[in-house]
Order: C-alpha cells, then structure tokens, then sequence
C-alpha cells in the first residue's frame, strides 16, 4: 500500500454498530473496534442499531454487527443519509451481512480503500394511505407484503401502475419487491431471482384464485398503487418484515423508488453468484443415492 493510500486509510471515519439481541454481538463490536483504532479514524462503537450518530459524526462508513434484518433495519434507519455498509455477520444466513470477523480483518485495507466495492441497491417509498391522508410513510430495502391475515379469508387488491389500472388480485395477497428482496419472501411465493443491480420491481401474487396471475417485472421508475379494495380485520402491510401497518377497506398503498440507494460494501474475494449459489444452493444438482 503507498503511503498516500495509507494515509487516506487512517483518515477514514468508521462506526461501529452492534445488534444487542446476538449473543455475541458484545464480544464481536470490542474485538473489531480495538483491531480498527490503530488502522483508522474510529468515530463510534455502540451495542445499539441508532445510526443517527454515525451520521453526525458524519462517517465514511459504518460497521453493522448482526444478521441482514440488522443490516436491512440500519439501511431503513438511514433513510436518505445514506452510508456504505459493512455487514459481519453473527447471525444465521448472512447473504447481505456476508463477512466473518476474520474475513473482515483479512480485507480491512482494501475495503475501506477500494470505492469499487461499494453498490447501489435500490429502496422502496411505502406510502399508506387512508382517506386520502397519509398514516404510515416507510422506506423498503427488501419488500412491502400486503398480507390478508386473520381471519385468513382471501382478499381482494386493485392493483394500478403508473396512473394504468393493471388487474384486481384476489388471493393471500401480494409482494411487492426490490431485486434485493428477489431472493426473500418473494423467492419463497414463486418470485424470480433479479441481480441486485438491475432496475426494477418485482410484483408477486400471494396464492392468486387465478391461473393467470404470475410475478410481474417493472421498470423501476414505475409507481404502485395497490387499493384495498376487500380485506380481513387483520390485513397489514408489512415493511422488510420489521414494520407492519394495518389496512382497512379503501385504504391504499402506493410504491414506488425511494430516492436514494443503500450503499452496501460487498465481499472483495468472493464472485458474483457466491450467496446465491453457496448459501440459496441455486443450480445445485440432485443427490444419487446407489
């Protein structure tokens, strides 16, 4: 490393946040943060989610210790202040949050050195509406689920893209989906798996009475107006599975691009397909057994 890059390396601000609810959260945020103090301009380390400091202290990065809804939940938090993210992972799956602690310290130079590593992903603007004024305003980086919930009868949705009344959808609902949470709740309903940084939105019916409803692939730019034209007492729509807000009759959701991205910093050594492939076992062939 030349010196001028290392020198641009101790200058750069970096924050540490920690899920308190990891069992090893608390160990990970102390050994990470005492490795990065004589490597970098430490601005913060906290055993919370509140990324409003890291902000003030205006921060070239931040350091998320979790799993990827404590990483989705950071991005969320940000709203438009956005900040590339680095994901450790001490959760479960890790396809967002996809460094170990080693890999991390393995490659700490070159990812707070190297600007290529960090991608855009798109966001949704959840807006619920209710009588015409607005009760709940959110910000999506995987999906909004409009959900039929209990008592579990099917619902129906007038769904209109861009000012173009599209179809009514009766079903369990529908997903309405980043690329990123192509490979989420949407993946789970039947949805395809979009590459990260292609623009668009994915629509995927919930369990349609209908042969005919199939995931739909928008331009990104599109606007959804979902109307909840029959729903259930407990119909909701949830927000990255973290946020989830009533619907009534009339009511109605409009989706459509939040206007900045989630910065993600992405892992230096690993290909394009490795979460997909490794983690979501995707392409993987049969077992044989003689």
């Amino acid at each position: 490393m030349s010196p001028e890059t290392q020198d641009s390396l101790h200058h750069t601000k970096v924050y540490f946040l920690a899920n308190p609810d990891k069992p090893d959260a608390r160990a990970a945020l102390d050994e990470l943060t005492e490795f990065a103090r004589c490597r970098c301009d430490v601005v913060g380390s906290e055993l919370n989610l509140n990324a409003s400091k890291a902000v003030a202290a205006q921060a070239d990065y931040i350091v998320v210790l979790g799993g990827d809804g404590t990483l989705i939940g950071v991005a969320r938090d940000l709203g438009e202040n956005q900040v590339p993210l680095i994901g450790i992972n001490v959760g479960k799956l890790g396809f967002l949050a996809e460094f170990s602690l080693d890999e991390f310290k393995d490659a700490f130079d070159r990812i707070l050195t190297d600007p290529t590593l960090v991608r855009r992903r798109t966001m949704l603007d959840v807006c619920i509406r209710h009588n015409g004024t607005i009760c709940s305003r959110n910000v999506a980086v995987n999906d909004c689920v409009i959900h039929a919930g209990a008592p579990f009868r099917s619902i129906t949705l007038g769904v209109n893209i861009s000012g173009t009344h599209l179809t009514d959808l009766t079903g369990d609902g529908l997903i309405v989906c980043t690329p990123t949470g192509s490979t989420a709740h949407s993946l789970s309903a039947g949805g395809p798996i979009l590459q990260p940084g292609i623009d668009a939105i994915v629509l995927t019916p919930l369990c349609p009475h209908s042969l005919t409803h199939k995931p739909l692939v928008i331009e990104r730019h599109s606007v959804v107006q979902v109307t909840a034209d029959r729903v259930n007492e407990g119909s909701t729509a949830l927000i990255d599975g973290q946020v989830s807000c009533p619907l009534m009759e009339g009511d109605r959701v409009v989706i459509q691009r939040f206007g900045t991205d989630m910065l993600r910093v992405r892992h230096p050594r690993r290909p394009r397909w490795h979460n997909l492939v490794s983690k979501l076992h995707w392409g993987r062939g049969p077992t044989y057994v003689e």
